[in-house]
């Protein structure tokens, strides 16, 4: 059944350790929606047939006197309480509480602002650089200070994004303007970018693939064309894409 209801929601491939539990709370949620639209449906029916004029000439002002309604609407608050309860609530706890330590993650930083994404990469001595608001140029977005030894081989990236498969990754949010929101759907991660706010958001991959960043929240007028990409890769592969980029963009040999 829950299958089924995948399929007629065309749910898109779930490629996270945790996309599973997402998945199975919205079918759970849609499978209430559907009892409820038919038998709400039902009841509409029921009642412009039981109570027309033909049947009913003459008014009842008492109308009717069983609780039968008001049972139904406790049984459907209970549910979506279990629902809450049971499933939103822990998959949200795990989310928030349950982040892996930064040494057995690959930890990434993502600037969003009107209308690309900017990630940055710590480089092979794996910390990230200082940065600065006032060093921020067009061929330097996030700010980057390369006087600073931590910054020398941190590189950034444009609309693009790579992570290995099988490894937590921990994505450090941020804005330079106005609130966008981060949204990678196989991944079944959707979080807000703030300005002045470093917010993370943590997910395994389990599936190789390449597919879109979208932003889910009206940025401006370039709404429309703030997508970027990113690429779930082997860790062979992630490593060789980790050279040639840095490569590319420090000017150098890694």
């Amino acid at each position: 059944m829950g299958e089924m209801m995948r399929q007629f929601l065309e749910i898109p491939v779930a490629a996270s350790a945790h996309a599973g539990e997402i998945d199975r709370m919205t079918v759970l949620t849609h499978w209430l929606m559907a009892l409820l639209f038919v038998g709400w449906g039902a009841f509409f029916i029921y009642t412009l047939v039981r109570f027309r004029q033909g049947a009913n000439p003459k008014a009842n002002y008492q109308g009717v006197k069983s609780h039968m309604a008001s049972y139904i609407e406790w049984g459907v608050a209970l549910i979506e309480l279990v629902l809450i309860v049971a499933f939103a609530i822990p998959a949200w706890a795990a989310r928030v509480d349950a982040f892996p330590a930064e040494n057995e993650a690959t930890v990434v930083r993502v600037v969003a602002e009107q209308f690309q994404w900017s990630v940055h990469y710590p480089g092979a001595d794996g910390q990230f650089g200082r940065t600065d608001i006032k060093l921020v140029a067009s061929d330097n977005p996030l700010g980057l200070d390369r006087s600073d030894p931590a910054a020398k081989d941190d590189f950034n990236s444009i609309n693009q994004m790579a992570l290995p498969v099988n490894k937590p990754a921990i994505i450090h949010l941020s804005s330079k303007d106005v609130i966008h929101s981060f949204s990678l759907i196989q991944m079944r991660v959707k979080q807000d970018t703030i300005p002045g706010e470093s917010i993370p958001v943590w997910f395994t991959p389990t599936m190789t693939g390449d597919w879109e960043i979208n932003c889910s929240q009206l940025c401006g007028l370039g709404h429309y064309r703030m997508r970027g990409f990113y690429s779930i890769k082997t860790q062979a592969d992630y490593d060789a894409w980790l050279k040639e980029t840095a490569a590319a963009e420090l000017g150098t040999a890694q």
